[in-house]
C-alpha cells in the first residue's frame, strides 16, 4: 500500500494548547509530536494569559495566540494535540472537533462519561481521527503482550492483575507550598472526582484491557485517602470482571512511598502468563507451564508484527517513555495523513488509543464511584 505522507506530500500542521513553561507533560508532547518527523508545530496556546502565551511560544519557534478560538481561526492546522487540566479538554476538544481537525488529547478525556461519550460521537460523526495518549500502550513489549494474547499463546483467559503505584503524595503536600500543577489537580471541579483514578488509574485500567483484549464489564471498589486528613482519593484497590467472566484486580496509589512510577500487569491464561513491568519495559516475561521460563526483549528478531514495527533502535540500546509517547503520535500521524488524502492506513498503525478508549476510562471511573457510595458493591459498566 502506498505510504500515507508519500501521497501528502508534507508533514502535518500541529496546534498545540497547554503545556507551558515549567510542564512536564508539555514537553513530552511536543519531543513526542516531533520525534519521527511526521508533525511540524506551527502554532500554540501556552498560557491562558494571553502575553504569557505569545512569549512562551516565541521562545520555542512557533506562533503563540492567547486563546483557542484565536487559533483556531487564525491557523491552517491539520489537527491539535491537548494538554490543559481536565476540566478544559471537553471544550477544547469540541471546538477543534467543530473546526474539521484532528485531536491528540491527554487522559483522563474529560471529567464526566457524559462529555467523553459526546467527544466520541462527535469525533465519529465528523471522521476524524481521535487519540488518547494512554502512552504505556506505546511500548513495543505492551504491543508484543497483546499480539501474543490475540494469537492464543496464553489459551483461554483466566485472570489480569494490573497496579501502578507512586509516591508523589505520600507526604500531605496541601499543607506546603503548592505548584500550579498540585493546585489544579488536588481540587476537583478541575481534576475530576477521584484524583488517583482521572490521573493514574485510567491508565491502569487502559492497560489491562488494551492487553487483554476484553472490556471491564463489573467491579467493586475500594477507593479513598491513605494520607490522613487528605481530600481526595490517593488510593483505590479494585476487584474486577471483564467480559467472559474474566477476573482481574487492580491496585493505584499516589501515596505509597518509596515506590517510583512502579507499573505493573500480568496475564494469565490456562497455558500459563506473562507479566510486563514499566521499571524493564523493554522486556516481556513469558511463562508456559512445564517449559523453561523466557524473557523476550524489544529487538528480537522474532517479534510478532505489532511490536516489531516500533522498534527504533538495535537490541541492547534501552528505549523509554519519550519512545512509547512518541509511538502513539507516530500512529495517529500515518491514520490522519491517510484520511487527509484518502489513502488506506497500516492496519497496525491503528491501534492507539480512541475516544472510545476514552469514554471506557471515564465508565470505569463513574463505576467505582458508585461503587464506593454502595459501600464497595459490585457495580456493572
Amino acid at each position: 500500500m502506498p505510504d500515507a505522507f508519500a501521497v501528502l506530500g508534507r508533514k502535518l500542521r500541529l496546534g498545540v494548547v497547554g503545556g507551558g513553561p515549567g510542564s512536564f507533560i508539555g514537553a513530552i508532547h511536543r519531543a513526542a509530536a516531533q520525534l519521527d518527523g511526521r508533525f511540524d508545530i506551527t502554532a500554540g496556546v501556552l498560557s491562558s494569559d494571553p502575553a504569557r502565551a505569545r512569549a512562551a511560544a516565541a521562545a520555542l519557534g512557533f506562533r503563540g495566540h492567547g486563546s483557542v478560538a484565536e487559533m483556531l481561526a487564525a491557523e491552517p492546522l491539520d489537527a491539535v494535540a491537548i494538554m490543559t487540566p481536565n476540566d478544559r479538554h471537553f471544550t477544547e476538544c469540541q471546538a477543534a472537533l467543530a473546526a474539521g481537525l484532528h485531536v491528540v488529547c491527554d487522559k483522563p478525556l474529560t471529567n464526566t462519561l457524559a462529555e467523553a461519550s459526546a467527544l466520541q460521537q462527535q469525533a465519529e460523526a465528523a471522521a476524524r481521527v481521535f487519540c488518547v495518549t494512554h502512552a504505556y500502550s506505546g511500548y513495543p513489549m505492551i504491543r508484543q503482550a497483546r499480539a501474543m494474547v490475540a494469537a492464543g499463546v496464553l489459551g483461554a483467559l483466566r485472570a489480569v492483575q494490573v497496579e501502578y503505584l507512586q509516591a508523589g503524595m505520600s507526604a500531605p503536600v496541601e499543607h506546603g507550598a503548592l505548584t500550579t500543577k498540585l493546585r489544579w489537580k488536588l481540587a476537583t471541579a478541575r481534576s475530576g472526582p477521584s484524583l488517583v483514578l482521572g490521573d493514574i488509574g485510567t491508565h491502569a485500567q487502559h492497560l489491562a484491557c488494551f492487553v487483554s483484549g476484553l472490556p471491564v464489564e463489573s467491579l467493586c471498589a475500594d477507593l479513598g485517602a491513605l494520607v490522613p486528613g487528605r481530600s481526595v482519593d490517593d488510593y483505590g484497590a479494585f476487584l474486577l470482571r471483564f467480559a467472559g467472566g474474566v477476573r482481574g484486580t487492580m491496585t493505584v496509589s499516589q501515596a505509597l512511598a518509596g515506590t517510583e512510577n512502579a507499573i505493573t500487569l500480568r496475564v494469565f491464561g490456562e497455558h500459563g502468563h506473562i507479566e510486563w513491568t514499566h521499571a524493564r519495559n523493554n522486556y516481556l516475561t513469558l511463562a508456559l507451564q512445564g517449559r523453561p521460563v523466557q524473557i523476550l526483549a524489544r529487538g528480537d528478531a522474532d517479534l510478532l508484527a505489532p511490536a516489531k514495527r516500533l522498534v527504533r533502535i538495535a537490541r541492547g540500546h534501552p528505549e523509554g517513555f519519550l519512545e512509547a509517547f512518541a509511538n502513539l503520535y507516530r500512529d495517529a500521524a500515518e491514520a490522519m495523513a491517510a484520511r487527509i488524502c484518502g489513502a488506506a492506513p497500516d492496519p497496525l498503525a491503528l491501534d492507539f488509543p480512541t475516544a472510545a478508549d476514552g469514554a471506557a476510562g471515564l465508565a470505569f471511573i463513574e463505576a467505582a464511584l458508585a461503587s464506593r457510595a454502595a459501600g464497595g458493591a459490585w457495580v456493572s459498566l
